[in-house]
């Protein structure tokens, strides 16, 4: 019979033909038999074929890749938030709390934006941007390092300082390109001024007071920076009046009496504010200037304002808030 091959002889080979036929046929009629049959009838049970599978977890779905837009948008906008509190600032010590603020959205922003993967086409600016806020993180993070060290001491001068920033530049070019791609995002750069060089002429009054005594002071400032010296009677002012970094001043009229002496360092004086704004320094000698005058003498002193070798004045920094306001 065709459909078998082998050595088998012609006989086995029908007989096993034929019994395989039976069972096929038997199979068949167990199946297309099922429910017949006469009454009491139970067709006998042929092992089937089922497989029992176990179940299987469905798998998980891969991760949908976040578009490069809405991820510049979600670090960008934290900067534009924190950058709007150093416009707002009111003190000193607010805005040190909102140059904190910006210094980590920008580091941050830098950091996720390199982790980030660009469009080819934007790769110089994307890299220009990261890079650009990384810079904007170290330049803020100064200006709070010298904001605690008086290098800047009001708030007009830490705001300048801070617009100085390169960051302040890349940041808005690099989003530019950005935009110009289709990419739009913007930095709202806040208004920060410039930082001035304010000073009064050599030997000019802060506070000029009564000036009908015979006393004398002369103030040579040796020192680095320029200077107001003030002398108090009691607890205020009486007489306040710039030296020039380098010059001399003389003050003349000054009435009889213990005085203590101030003296204040620093560039770009605030005439509104009668303070200076950068490299703040206050310093008190700690001995006082007695102005003495009879009907034969009168009182003639010499301040020098740095160390000198065989000086008799010593001097005590004190603190802000106990320095007499001219």
């Amino acid at each position: 019979m065709h459909g078998f091959g082998g050595s088998f002889d012609s006989t086995r080979t029908g007989r096993t033909a034929l019994r395989s036929a039976a069972a096929l046929v038997g199979a068949v009629l167990l199946v297309s038999g099922c429910g017949s049959g006469p009454p009491g009838y139970h067709p006998p049970q042929v092992p089937g074929s089922a497989t029992v599978r176990s179940a299987q977890p469905a798998p998980s779905p891969s991760p949908t890749e976040v578009p490069y837009g809405t991820t510049l948008t979600q670090l960008v906008t934290p900067v534009n938030t924190a950058l709007a509190e150093i416009g707002a600032a009111g003190s000193l010590d607010a805005l040190a709390g909102a140059l904190s603020d910006s210094q980590s959205a920008a580091s941050a922003a830098a950091t996720g934006l390199q982790q980030a993967d660009a469009p080819l086409a934007v790769a110089d600016a994307h890299r220009q941007l990261y890079v650009g806020l990384d810079q904007l993180a170290t330049d803020l993070g100064q200006v709070q390092t010298d904001i605690t060290d008086d290098k800047v001491c009001a708030t007009s001068s830490a705001l300048a300082e801070a617009g100085q920033s390169q960051g302040f530049k890349d940041v808005p070019a690099a989003l530019a390109a950005l935009s110009t791609a289709g990419y739009p995002a913007t930095l709202t750069v806040p208004q920060t001024g410039a930082l001035q060089h304010r000073a009064l002429d050599n030997g000019s009054y802060v506070r000029e007071g009564e000036r009908d005594g015979l006393g004398v002071l002369t103030v040579e400032n040796g020192g680095d920076a320029d200077a107001v010296l003030t002398l108090t009677h009691g607890t205020d002012a009486a007489y306040s009046f710039y030296v020039v970094k380098g010059q001399t001043a003389k003050v003349s009229g000054i009435r009889d009496g213990q005085y203590d002496v101030y003296f204040a360092g620093g560039f770009d004086w605030d005439a509104a504010s009668k303070r200076f704004t950068q490299s703040c320094a206050f310093t008190k000698f700690d001995d006082g200037l007695n102005f003495n005058t009879t009907d034969t003498t009168y009182s003639t002193w010499k301040l020098t304002l740095q160390p000198v070798a065989g000086g008799n004045a010593s001097t005590t920094d004190v603190p802000e808030g106990s320095f007499p306001v001219p």
